[in-house]
């Protein structure tokens, strides 16, 4: 049986979340057990650091690390698989992208892979629609989160499905600061290091961070132009870098919206991350390229882009702390 300690770890200093005050007489949330939905995804031994044995460990461990295997949900998919092989490169192991002896050894937590969290009201107050066209999403005060749930979702790093999955009968239409939830504990990636270059590689859908000396930094899945001919290959410079940006909505660069037929004007749309370039934009030495967040990181490395290349935006604050004007990025077919 899993030991309640598990349950109690929650370190301060790297899930600083606000936790639901106890009742007399009833057990903090932190000590009362996760739902069994979520700790079915976790290994059995409650002793810390040890190796990663589920796939959802393998996928909190390597987002920690900075290998992303886009939203987390506990299952192996093509872009856990793919963050895992870039691991193996990283540590000089056989690429497999399987879960191996000396992957696990490599692949240790230090840390559980959940830990019970909330929201704090000043993300609860700033939640608000999203209009459904262009001009009312440049009338808004900020192109925010919609809801709870979707907030969540991006903080953790978490499919908002999955999320559902391990917080059986929780209602997130009613969250409220008080109310505490499943999540994995990925929120924070301390990436430090500079990078030297970035390497885009147009058929793997991957975007890669290298040092000076050639060490594989991060991995991070993409989206990239969907027609060929607005793929640009070659080596690009970074020329400016914004955090949490505004958008200038053009109607030339989409044709196909009736809307933008009918606006024939640009629009700015504010800052939030819901904004098309989500909360960061690395603009390229190339006249309207960069590299940027997305409000759906569900549809990063499976739809395509108009020309840039897209990020979750956890991944793309994660690159944002890396990156300096002027460095380079090499984009390969």
């Amino acid at each position: 049986m899993r030991r309640a300690a598990f349950r109690r770890f929650v370190p301060a200093l790297l899930f600083p979340f606000a936790l639901r005050a106890a009742v007399p007489g009833e057990a903090s949330p932190a000590e009362q057990p996760l739902p069994r939905a979520a700790t079915s995804l976790l290994g059995d031994v409650d002793v810390y650091p040890r190796p990663a044995v589920t796939w959802l460990e393998v996928q909190v461990e390597l987002t920690r690390r900075g290998f992303s295997g886009g939203s987390i949900d506990g299952i192996r998919g093509p872009q856990s698989s793919a963050a895992l092989r870039a691991f193996q490169r990283a540590q000089g192991l056989s690429e497999s992208g399987q879960l191996d002896e000396s992957t696990a050894r490599s692949l240790e937590l230090d840390a559980p892979a959940l830990v019970w969290a909330s929201l704090a009201p000043q993300d609860l107050a700033g939640l608000q629609p999203l209009e459904p066209t262009w001009l009312g999403k440049s009338r808004q005060s900020a192109l925010a989160h919609e809801s709870a749930l979707e907030l969540a979702a991006e903080r953790f790093r978490a499919g908002a499905g999955f999320l559902r999955r391990i917080n059986p009968g929780l209602d997130w239409d009613a969250i409220t600061p008080a109310t505490v939830f499943a999540a994995p504990a990925a929120e924070f990636v301390a990436k430090t290091e500079r990078a030297a270059f970035l390497e885009i590689r147009l058929a793997e859908k991957v975007l890669e961070v290298f040092s000076a000396d050639g060490r594989l930094l991060a991995h991070f899945p993409t989206s990239i132009a969907r027609r060929v001919e607005k793929r640009p290959v070659g080596d690009l410079r970074v020329m400016v870098i914004v955090s949490n940006p505004d958008y200038t909505f053009d109607p030339a660069v989409f044709p196909e919206s009736a809307e933008a037929r009918e606006l024939g004007r640009k629009l700015i749309l504010p800052p939030g991350p819901n904004n098309p370039v989500g909360v960061a934009w690395l603009g390229l030495d190339r006249p309207g390229y960069g590299i940027h967040g997305t409000p759906d990181p569900s549809k990063v490395g499976i739809t395509e882009s108009h020309g840039c290349f897209r990020l979750a935006n956890w991944d793309a604050q994660t690159l944002l702390g890396m990156s300096w004007v002027g460095m380079s990025v090499r984009v390969v077919p």
